[in-house]
């Protein structure tokens, strides 16, 4: 079952469901955002890269992200997807990371870009 993130609910009350890239994407995202510790039942869960956000802001945080992230994904998310590549660009105060990965199941690629910092929507 493919739960859509944030939780929702449907017109008739029930679990909103995503479709499988839709989901995995969600999934990416909270690999991103979760810093290990903060699940009770899983505490190395996530990449840790939501801390770093507030670093100062260089190309030496962008390389460290870079390999946090892709490590984490490999992790977390491997029965899922392939990671090919992942790309951190700092540009003032905020970092664009951009996920290319294959999903296993349909050997579709796919790309992700998340945005963090003042440049966020």
């Amino acid at each position: 079952m493919n739960l859509s993130f944030p939780y929702g609910f449907d017109l008739s009350g029930r679990t909103q469901l995503s479709d499988l890239p839709r989901h995995i994407e969600d999934m990416v995202e909270l690999v991103l955002l979760t810093s290990p510790g903060e699940r009770v039942n899983r505490p190395t869960f996530g990449s840790g890269a939501a801390q770093l956000v507030f670093a100062p802001n260089s190309d030496t945080l962008a390389a460290a992200l870079q390999q946090i992230i892709k490590a984490g994904l490999q992790q977390w998310l491997s029965d899922l997807i392939q990671v090919q590549s992942v790309q951190v660009d700092n540009n003032d105060s905020t970092l664009l990371i951009t996920v290319q990965y294959t999903v296993i199941q349909t050997q579709q690629p796919q790309t992700s870009e998340f945005v963090f910092g003042a440049g966020a929507p």
